[in-house]
């Protein structure tokens, strides 16, 4: 897919903090797919790289796709406060490394986390203000379990597992800022971007308004 033509910045765009996109969803409801695609299309947006002491998966590169560590290297990142958070999920550890994040919002890019609903609620108490939840809703339980057998990766037993998990993970949805149902992934894309432009819009973001406004009224 050809990349997206880099924007070019108005004369009176003023400069921003960046903010932190945070996109949740039970396995298989669709977030990983959104996330993908909105990274492909806008140059503004880096996703947040997890570490994970999982094992690497064929095709994936470590650096890209996880941070590979063992549980002795995670525990020692949890001990540093080195991740802005972590959670326990499916047998293995994934956290969000803090270093890179936070420059990346001081050069004013945004940053996409795909996390569940507990590494949103600890990011939103890290940088309450810098946080954008997003929860995606499958259009039903049945959708939801078709979807997880038709990707054909995971046995039986690890399907029966996700979907007693999801139910639990829906239930913190009232946890979100926007909650959305992906019934049609292009729709539910199209609100995704829509929510992304108007929250870098909101006045807290612009850093450079009060001087751009003084300037205006000095004529």
């Amino acid at each position: 897919m050809p990349s997206a033509p880099r924007r070019r910045p108005h004369e009176t765009e003023l400069h921003r903090r960046g903010l932190l996109f945070v996109i949740s969803s039970p396995s298989g409801a669709g977030k990983s797919t959104i996330a993908r695609k909105l990274i492909e299309v806008d140059e503004q947006i880096r996703l947040s790289v997890s570490a994970t002491t999982r094992p690497m998966r064929p095709g994936e590169v470590d650096g890209r796709d996880y941070h590979f560590v063992d549980t002795a290297k995670f525990k020692e990142m949890v001990a540093d406060d080195d991740f802005l958070e972590w959670a326990h999920v499916f047998d293995h550890r994934y956290g969000t490394p803090r270093a890179p994040v936070e420059a990346m919002l001081h050069e004013g890019r945004d940053v996409l986390f795909d996390i569940d609903w507990q590494g949103a609620q600890q990011l939103y108490q890290q940088a309450a203000g810098d946080v954008v939840r997003i929860f995606i809703l499958p259009p039903s339980m049945e959708e939801l379990e078709r979807r997880l057998r038709g990707r054909g990766t995971d046995s039986a037993e690890v399907i029966d597992r996700r979907m007693e998990r999801a139910v639990s993970e829906i239930g913190h949805w009232d946890g979100y800022d926007y909650v959305l149902v992906n019934d049609d992934v292009e729709r539910c894309f199209a609100q995704v971007r829509l929510i992304l432009r108007s929250e870098r819009l909101r006045r807290h973001r612009q850093l450079g308004l009060i001087g751009f406004t003084r300037k205006l009224m000095r004529g």
